[in-house]
């Protein structure tokens, strides 16, 4: 980004120091909390929220660490302090990703017969390998999904939700997600537009509409779905990248389905020999 999109951006962004007691709040942390952690004193920490004293980019790294923020809300806080983005953000097609797609891509494929899928930090599907497809095809009995986001598969009634036998503890766990999503990214306006879009869907409860922190979520989740060829069921890994450097890197999951039983992995071998659904 050059200097005077920079500057442009700046604009439109709100000042650090609201992004500070915005993230502090978030993180349950007090400036003395937040002070200490990133090695600052408490003095030289208010002076920067109120706009007193300019961070430098080496104090704002290290402010960036301790309240634990992803790439995009890093580079946010560069921008708010007057200071050009570090991290880039490339499209998955671009020459400078090639090959990390090549990675993604060679994972999705390797987990054949059984679906796999890449989203960003909005659910939006990105990649998927033939599995999914064939999979998807039987559950939804040949109909093709009405949204890309799977959000919005999950949560319709008219999607994948009318196949999901267990509905209400695979929604909990997409709902749980999103709130982490925005407790890790607190200005992220898409996430809490997307949040309140789906809990507008009839049946969900209204207690979704707050994070809970109180209750632990089971270790492993088992996706239940009714097909015509029985139940299937499957439980998902998640791979994220190592330490990446781009914005967009940083936000993407790979999420592999594993049969749960026998009898799901039988249908998945069936319907990659035939190769339709």
């Amino acid at each position: 980004m050059r200097s005077s999109d920079a500057a442009r951006a700046r604009e439109t962004r709100p000042p650090i120091g609201v992004l500070l007691r915005e993230w502090r709040a978030v993180r349950r942390l007090s400036q003395m909390d937040l002070a200490l952690e990133a090695d600052l004193s408490t003095r030289h920490l208010s002076c920067i929220e109120t706009g007193k004293s300019q961070a430098s980019r080496e104090t704002i790294s290290r402010l960036a660490n301790a309240l634990g923020m992803p790439l995009r809300e890093r580079n946010a806080l560069l921008l708010a302090a007057g200071y050009v983005p570090r991290y880039s953000e490339n499209t998955l097609v671009t020459p400078a990703l090639e090959r990390m797609r090549q990675a993604i891509e060679l994972i999705i494929k390797h987990q054949e017969p059984y679906p796999a899928f890449v989203i960003n930090r909005h659910f939006d599907v990105l990649m998927a390998n033939d599995a999914a497809v064939r999979v998807n095809r039987l559950l939804m009995k040949g109909r093709e999904s009405p949204h890309t986001n799977l959000l919005r598969q999950v949560f319709d009634p008219d999607d994948f939700r009318s196949v999901i036998v267990n509905w209400p503890e695979v929604a909990e766990k997409f709902i749980r997600h999103l709130h982490e999503e925005l407790a890790a990214a607190p200005g992220n306006q898409t996430a809490q537009n997307l949040l309140n879009e789906v809990l507008r869907y009839p049946g969900v409860p209204a207690r979704w509409r707050f994070r809970d922190v109180e209750v632990e979520p089971s270790p492993v989740l088992t996706l239940v779905f009714k097909s015509d060829e029985g139940e299937l069921r499957f439980f998902e890994t998640i791979t994220t990248f190592s330490t990446p450097r781009d914005v967009t890197l940083d936000e993407l999951r790979i999420e592999c389905a594993f049969p749960a039983d026998d009898h799901t992995a039988e249908v998945c071998a069936r319907l990659a020999r035939s190769g339709t659904a």
